[in-house]
């Protein structure tokens, strides 16, 4: 199976923004970059919000750093929506940022998730995360390295 070339540009490919711009981005990128994060958590509810699908299996991304350039192509190799509360160790430690405990894992999301920025993003100043609340879990591999972190 040949890939089309539109499949490996970056100008073309939907954008894989980890976190906002700013020293949590920069850490992410770099553990993608070094093959240490190879999966990510997203709120079911951000993707409704926006009318964006969820990702596929197959699906490329270009992953843009701070200054929003395309640092590297990732291709999702699984994702699964659960509830927030079975999210589990294996998830919390490909996410490549050395979490030994998916308590750590949850707190770190949280105060995230809980951030005057994405409440904002959601349009929810009050916004908060349960057990029961659905997450987008995404797996996935680095098919292209574009650039270094900036």
């Amino acid at each position: 199976m040949s890939i089309d070339p539109q499949d490996m540009d970056p100008e073309v490919l939907p954008k894989a923004a980890f976190a906002f711009p700013g020293p949590l981005r920069d850490r992410l990128v770099a553990a993608i970059l070094d093959g240490s994060k190879t999966a990510t958590t997203a709120l079911l509810a951000d993707y409704e919000l926006h009318g964006e699908p969820l990702p596929c299996v197959g699906r490329r991304s270009a992953v843009v750093d701070s200054a929003d350039r395309p640092v590297a192509i990732t291709e999702v190799t699984d994702v699964r929506v659960v509830p927030l509360g079975e999210v589990g160790i294996s998830h919390a430690r490909d996410e490549g940022e050395g979490h030994d405990t998916v308590e750590e894992w949850r707190a770190d999301h949280e105060e995230f998730w809980h951030s005057t920025d994405m409440r904002d993003a959601l349009g929810d100043p009050g916004f908060t995360v349960h057990d029961t609340t659905p997450v987008v879990l995404e797996r996935f591999h680095v098919a292209t390295r574009l650039h270094g972190p900036s």
